[in-house]
């Protein structure tokens, strides 16, 4: 695999998803990640499952904190002292970036904001993630992505069907956290290609309200021009439709998804796929225009057929076809699609206790492979390695260090 961020170092003091899984992409692509962690109770994802009821996984692996802190070196430090944040800084002025999504307000009582990083290390990438952006009223207001870029961007409204009293919560857990970490990823690593051709170092800042909207922004755009909400219309039977588009239910309860944006081409090709020969000629369906006008009657139809067939069936008889069309998965099958397993989309990784588990790999491959994801540390797992390794000290002092309670 090519490791294309080989010999960037990076420290990273953040917790939760958001941010700490965008340095977990880059330690995937070769990146080295030192990650700060409380000295007590470390990154709070370590507990999520006790203090917020949130489901881990169960036993001895928290795969949230896998998912997002894989790869990675992790040291404990007491940051509210003078001796904590000088070996933060020593550690800074050894890395190209340095990461972090505490709130402005505590990046200014913890002395860790730019211009306290940079005094160290003047040339450093430093990167923020933020739950709102940097300015405005809600800068130091916390945000969590079902808040930020589930709710507060528009995603949660645009999915309520009209005919449901309730928004729906967010599909998963970290859903928008992990499409914003590779907004992070992507933004560090246009800054380190820029400081290498300039020799300036930008600041890169990236906020979930950001990334819900950049998700949205399609959406965002036609209702801005409409005045109309981007949200699931109620189906119209009067209206002309597209009989190749569309969800429908299998002799199994699965679903199959037809996505044929051009119908009347490859009408005659589902028609055979289906085994519906004589749906060719159907005076109903017999060019574009009447395909569309009747398309609620062909989509009934296609409905009845597809109904006596399981998901298996159908992903085997629809091999070939060159229309669009998917098996709808959950995330447990998708472990078994063929496509998935045939690009490492899924690999399994060893714990500490080595113990056998699943992640998925970052959506970027280079030169054809996947990158294999690490393992999380353990809480302060590296901090004798990267005090004598990394910062020269030697043991008398590192043994003071932890008695005086500045390293855990």
């Amino acid at each position: 695999m090519t490791q294309v961020m080989s010999g960037i170092r990076i420290l990273e003091v953040a917790e939760h998803t958001f941010v700490p899984l965008a340095s977990a992409i880059l330690a995937d692509w070769g990146a080295e990640v030192i990650k700060v962690e409380h000295i007590g109770r470390g990154d709070a994802t370590r507990s999520l499952g006790a203090t917020a009821g949130v489901e881990t996984g169960g036993g001895d692996i928290n795969v949230l904190l896998e998912h997002a802190n894989r790869g990675k070196r992790s040291i404990g430090l007491d940051l509210t002292s003078a001796d904590g944040r000088e070996l933060l800084y020593r550690l800074a002025a050894t890395c190209d970036v340095f990461l972090t999504n505490k709130l402005p307000a505590v990046r200014a009582k913890l002395e860790i904001d730019v211009e306290h990083i940079r005094a160290h290390q003047p040339t450093i990438i430093y990167a923020q993630g933020t739950g709102y952006g940097s300015k405005g009223v809600d800068v130091d207001l916390g945000g969590y992505d079902a808040l930020a870029y589930w709710s507060r961007a528009g995603v949660a409204a645009s999915v309520k069907a009209p005919e449901i009293d309730y928004l729906p919560r967010q599909s998963a857990p970290a859903f928008g956290d992990s499409v914003g970490a590779m907004y992070i990823a992507g933004g560090i690593s246009a800054a380190l290609l820029h400081r290498e051709r300039t020799g300036e170092a930008p600041l890169v800042d990236v906020s979930l309200l950001a990334a819900g909207m950049w998700m949205m922004s399609a959406g965002i755009a036609t209702a801005q021009r409409t005045g109309i909400p981007h949200v699931p219309r109620p189906d119209d039977r009067d209206a002309p439709r597209n009989p190749l588009i569309g969800n429908h239910r299998t002799a199994d309860g699965r679903f199959i998804s037809f996505c044929m944006l051009q119908a009347f081409e490859y009408w005659p090709a589902f028609c055979a796929a289906i085994d519906r020969p004589a749906w060719v000629d159907d005076p109903r369906f017999a060019t574009r225009e009447l395909l569309f006008s009747n398309g609620w009657v062909a989509a009934d139809l296609i409905d009845d057929v597809v109904a006596s067939e399981t998901l298996e069936t159908w992903t085997k008889r629809l091999q070939g076809l060159k229309g669009q069309w998917s098996p709808v998965q959950d995330t447990v099958t998708i472990a078994d699609d063929p496509m998935v397993i045939a690009n490492d989309y899924l690999m399994e990784t060893i714990s500490a206790n080595g113990e056998s588990f699943s992640l998925v790999t970052a959506p970027v491959q280079f030169d054809g492979r996947a990158n294999q994801p690490g393992r999380a540390p353990g809480l302060g797992e590296h901090g004798t390695s990267i005090l004598a390794g990394d910062l020269g000290l030697d043991d008398q002092s590192i043994a003071d260090l932890r008695v005086r309670g500045v390293v855990g």
